[in-house]
């Protein structure tokens, strides 16, 4: 018996609905349950990556069509490669996360019952691969909001923490705000194709047929624009990821972080190259500066936090913008017929895509295991956990480099190649995109720089030095489930870094399919060891390459240091002749990122204080000083702000109808019959 791509993907969903359903029968077994919820969750996982690889290998297209649903209106599946290829971004890193789930959700055993975690967690695994798999815009949507609710029960599941309710809340809203979006965008799609008369357009086929006017075509762009970037985290639509992500638990964070925004982007990318086709130019110009806007904003404020998870959730929209800006590049360059230039921003996007998905769970992960040992995620009160922590500590290192844009790991080869799509750009013949162009170039440039200075905080901090806290716990290294699913993801890190060529050689069907024309005549035309995006003359890299020179010198760092005994010494560190260096005299969180918020302080709203309290421990030092430093995101008083208290103060005025009479009821019934006889003549 053979089976399909789209059959064995279908295999994988059904598997998670069928741990949905024995999950509940295990609910008085915790270990049992967690064991076979989430050992199945990473079969499942495992078959949707096998479906994805052999699609985007094979370069196929198979369909399903699904009589279920309302009348006439069945369920539409395809799977291209496209979509293959974000099915295997969301497998691979499940496969991860579900690998480690088995260790990390065992810690909330006796604290509370995990049963509706692995529920919640199964339905969002197949939330997400149905909303891929969908081809018409009715099972999209079920397949989104499906998403949307088992992430928002997942954020909510430590539901006696009041900021847990009022990140899931912000998050539901922003949520159903965006799929009214989407709905409206898919909408005039399906009501142009067949002029409005029947429901037959509601097809992704039946879209891509049609011809849209120029107007109704960017109206639905900018809708679906709106409602995707709301999902993903875009700059100024970002303010639940910071609040939602670091509250979820950690496996759940990661997911969230890793795969659930990249369907946003796929959303996107399906939207504007495979269902309109043809924009215009400031369509993508858009897109770039979102996606500028987001990076430099997101990373800023990674920079400003305390909270562990916190700042890899602001990283999170700075790398959505990275992807976005090869997106954009590639729309400006279809517009302006450059196809080569236009596969190439296309395939750093999504080359992106995955080494996001990649780094980002390993770090959350990492993040997790901190949170697991420690019970805390201020960096304030942490250090010196690589003593204890050895392994963790290592993994969450080459997270740090690879987010980090640092040779030989994948975050550098993605950002490489959008640097390429910058400074490879002809002159473009808009005056706007003259400026924007060599602009963008720089601020991703310092995008990269700041990300560098991030992580070395977030490493820092949390692992070097002395524990900063008050109480040293019993830390203690996360379990072998654990490390297996973190070792799993630094392996892709380095793997994705070193071949690159491999990789974007399999990839390289999708902008063949959507744009017309590939990379793969010049960017492996010199073999798997070498990268060359356009020519060989221009630009070329070699991870593999890089990767044996590093190795080779700190090979020979470490055999010269070690051929002879006492070569190394170890002395007390240098505490500028103070007494024993103790850990108020080290750096932290707030005094490292200290210069970055005087240079880009206008972005924020800061308020610092300091106190004087008297103490009576020395004559010499009569005053205590307290130093309070709080930074917040202006988005929330310029955006935000306002609109929660216009709807704070329609609800009070509405609220004065509910007179608790039913006199008062009666006569708004009546008042509403009156109209609408008046207006129904």
């Amino acid at each position: 018996m053979t089976f399909t791509p789209i059959e064995i993907i279908s295999s994988a969903v059904l598997l998670l609905f069928l741990t949905i359903l024995i999950a509940p029968l295990l609910r008085g077994r915790q270990r049992l349950l967690i064991n076979a919820s989430f050992t199945m969750a990473s079969a499942a996982s495992l078959l949707g990556l096998i479906g994805g690889v052999w699609v985007v290998a094979g370069g196929l297209t198979s369909r399903i069509i699904l009589p279920v649903g309302l009348p006439d209106l069945p369920f539409h599946l395809r799977v291209d490669p496209l979509a293959g290829f974000f099915i295997t971004v969301i497998s691979l890193l499940s496969f991860f996360v579900s690998l480690y789930s088995i260790g990390y959700v065992k810690g909330y055993i006796g604290r509370r019952p995990v049963t509706s975690l692995a529920v919640f967690y199964c339905l969002f695994l197949s939330g997400m691969l149905m909303v891929v798999l969908a081809d018409d815009a009715l099972f999209f949507l079920i397949s989104w909001e499906v998403m949307a609710a088992a992430s928002y029960f997942l954020v909510m599941f430590e539901d006696e923490r009041i900021e847990n309710r009022r990140a899931a809340l912000l998050y539901l809203v922003v949520a159903h705000v965006g799929a009214i979006a989407i709905l409206l965008s898919f909408g005039i799609m399906a009501g142009l194709t067949t002029g409005f008369e029947s429901f037959s357009g509601y097809t992704f086929d039946a879209m891509r047929q049609a011809e849209v006017p120029l107007k109704w075509s960017t109206a639905a762009f900018l809708l679906a624009l709106f409602g995707f970037a709301a999902k993903a985290g875009v700059v100024p639509l970002h303010v639940w990821l910071p609040e939602a992500h670091p509250v979820a638990p950690s496996n759940v964070s990661a997911l969230m972080s890793g795969v659930m925004l990249k369907t946003a982007i796929y959303g996107i990318v399906r939207v504007s190259f495979d269902l309109l086709g043809t924009f215009p130019w400031w369509c993508g110009a858009i897109v770039l500066i979102l996606g500028l806007i987001s990076a430099v904003m997101g990373v800023l404020y990674a920079l400003m936090q305390h909270d562990l998870k916190r700042l890899l959730a602001y990283h999170s929209v700075e790398n959505i913008g990275i992807i976005l800006i090869g997106i954009g590049l590639s729309m400006v360059f279809v517009s302006f017929n450059m196809p080569l230039l236009a596969a190439l921003g296309l395939i750093a996007g999504l080359y992106h895509t995955m080494n996001h998905a990649v780094f980002k769970g390993l770090l959350f992960m990492g993040a997790g295991a901190v949170l697991h040992a420690t019970n805390e995620r201020n960096m304030e009160e942490m250090g010196g956990l690589i003593h204890r922590m050895p392994w963790t500590a290592a993994l969450f290192l080459i997270g740090c480099v690879s987010i980090s844009a640092l040779p030989p790991f994948n975050g550098f080869v993605s950002e490489w190649l959008t640097f390429q799509a910058f400074l490879l750009s002809p002159a473009l013949p808009s005056p706007l995109l003259k400026l924007l162009i060599p602009m963008g170039a720089a601020l991703l440039a310092l995008t990269g720089a700041l990300a560098a200075a991030c992580f070395v905080k977030a490493f820092g901090v949390t692992f070097l030095g002395q524990w900063r806290g008050h109480n040293m716990p019993r830390v203690h290294e996360a379990d072998w489930f654990m490390r297996f699913g973190m070792i799993l993801g630094a392996l892709s890190c380095l793997l994705l870094g070193i071949l690159p060529a491999l990789f974007i050689d399999w990839m390289d069907i999708i902008p063949q399919q959507l744009i017309g024309t590939k990379t793969g005549a010049s960017s492996g035309a010199y073999g798997w060891l070498w990268l060359t995006p356009v020519a060989r003359e221009r630009a070329s890299y070699s991870g593999m390459i890089v990767f044996g020179g590093i190795l080779l010198v700190v090979v020979a760092a470490y055999i010269i240091l070690h051929v002879k005994p006492g070569t190394i010494r170890r002395v007390p560190v240098w505490d500028c002749g103070f007494g024993k260096l103790n850990p108020r005299m080290q750096y932290n969180a707030t005094s490292f990122s200290m210069p970055i918020r005087r240079i880009f302080g206008f972005l924020f709203n800061i308020r610092e204080r300091v106190q004087l309290t008297p103490r009576a421990i020395h004559k010499a030092f009569p005053k205590r000083l307290y130093y309070y430093l709080r930074v917040r995101d202006r988005f929330w008083s310029w955006l935000y702000k306002p609109i929660v208290e216009f709807s704070l103060f329609l609800s009070r005025y509405a609220g004065r109808l509910q007179q608790g009479r039913i006199q008062a009821y009666l006569i708004y019934s009546f008042i509403t019959i009156i109209v609408l006889l008046v207006f129904s003549r």
